[in-house]
């Protein structure tokens, strides 16, 4: 096929016009703008108040305030939400490695006595904020198990905010713990096998929890990884050239000057700064090799888009099954957040993650 000189290529968002918004943009679903709108949110986002270098103490600051900003946001987006009916929510507290705590939120369909497949949500944040227990996630789990799932999801110990402070890799360490509970009482939970899912933050520690139980040699916990927008560079302040999202779609919802900071949080000195498990936008192809199925799941119109799209690319050289998607017109994250505006593109998410799960099962 032919391409005729004649016709100039733009590029896309703020590559071709660097002034250029979420609000502006034309791939913008416009049913995403509309909610924005409400919150002021369709121009360039604020830029980062300092850099990584700022001394601890006013990062953690810095990670508290811009915790409360993002619940609550999530709580006004899921307020006009009609509540869920039918499903049965408990919570299990565990000892975990280190002799602390973790709480395991289980959500089940209410009367479904037979075996369903488990899903062990792990929710975003980038690591360092956010809570299993926040308004959006709980409201995910209620969706995932009313598409026919037992779903457990895991408050793990954060790099900040106010599970924190507790740097990589404690919040690794309390989703491992989570997730061995979790397979010994699968028969009693209901379950017949795990699907991991995350989202951002969350899809890190996912990617993170498999290549871990690839190097330990517990891969049979894991039927399946379902990662959503993942946050996974980790040197996002000397990003690769070719990881066009990055400049493209920065600014949008999301400056891309926040990313090191919450980075530094996690990952204080970059002491991991090549540790796969930390960052797995570091896994090379044997760090890979041998995982269980998996869905990289990334949206048009996030920073974030490209770094996802290269960790589906190197499954697929390692021989992984791995489906690569992008979802065209959605902001970061925002198949979870207009679940009112856009109950397709939802409820399309929320039975994607759940068939993968059947599927993977069968």
């Amino acid at each position: 096929m032919s391409v005729d000189p004649t016709i100039a290529h733009v590029p896309h968002g703020r590559l071709g016009d660097p002034s250029m918004t979420l609000g502006t943009d034309p791939r913008a679903d416009p049913r995403m703008l509309a909610v924005f709108e409400g919150f002021g949110l369709l121009g360039h986002a604020d830029p980062a108040p300092m850099g990584r270098d700022a001394g601890r103490e006013s990062l953690l600051g810095f990670v508290d305030a811009a915790e409360e900003a993002f619940e609550g946001l999530f709580t006004a987006l899921s307020a006009s939400w009609t509540p869920m009916t039918g499903i049965t929510r408990e919570t299990r507290t565990i000892a975990g490695a280190d002799g602390g705590e973790i709480s395991l939120s289980v959500h089940r369909p209410a009367g479904h006595d037979g075996p369903l497949p488990l899903i062990y949500q792990v929710h975003g944040g980038g690591m360092v904020m956010l809570a299993s227990t926040g308004a959006l996630y709980q409201r995910w789990r209620d969706e995932l198990a009313g598409g026919g799932a037992v779903v457990v999801g895991v408050e793990y110990r954060n790099g900040g905010g106010a599970l924190g402070p507790h740097p990589f890799p404690a919040g690794l360490d309390d989703c491992v713990a989570g997730l061995g509970w979790v397979h010994e009482h699968l028969t009693e939970l209901g379950g017949t096998h795990i699907v991991l899912t995350g989202d951002s933050g969350g899809a890190n520690l996912v990617l993170g929890l498999a290549i871990r139980a690839g190097r330990e040699g517990w891969l049979g916990r894991i039927a399946g990884v379902y990662a959503q927008c993942p946050y996974i560079l980790g040197t996002w302040d000397r990003p690769a050239s070719d990881l066009h999202s990055l400049r493209e779609n920065d600014a949008y919802w999301l400056n891309r000057e926040l990313f090191p900071l919450l980075a530094e949080v996690y990952d204080p000195g970059a002491a991991h700064a090549d540790e796969a498990t930390c960052w797995p936008a570091r896994a090379t192809v044997d760090d890979v090799r041998g995982l269980p199925p998996h869905v990289i799941s990334c949206n048009e119109l996030d920073p974030l888009r490209d770094e996802g799209i290269a960790y589906h690319r190197l499954l697929l050289q390692a021989g992984v099954s791995s489906i690569g998607q992008v979802n065209l017109g959605l902001c970061h994250v925002g198949q979870l957040l207009f679940r009112e505006a856009m109950p397709d593109v939802y409820a399309h998410a929320v039975d994607d993650v759940v068939s993968f799960a059947r599927r993977v099962g069968s």
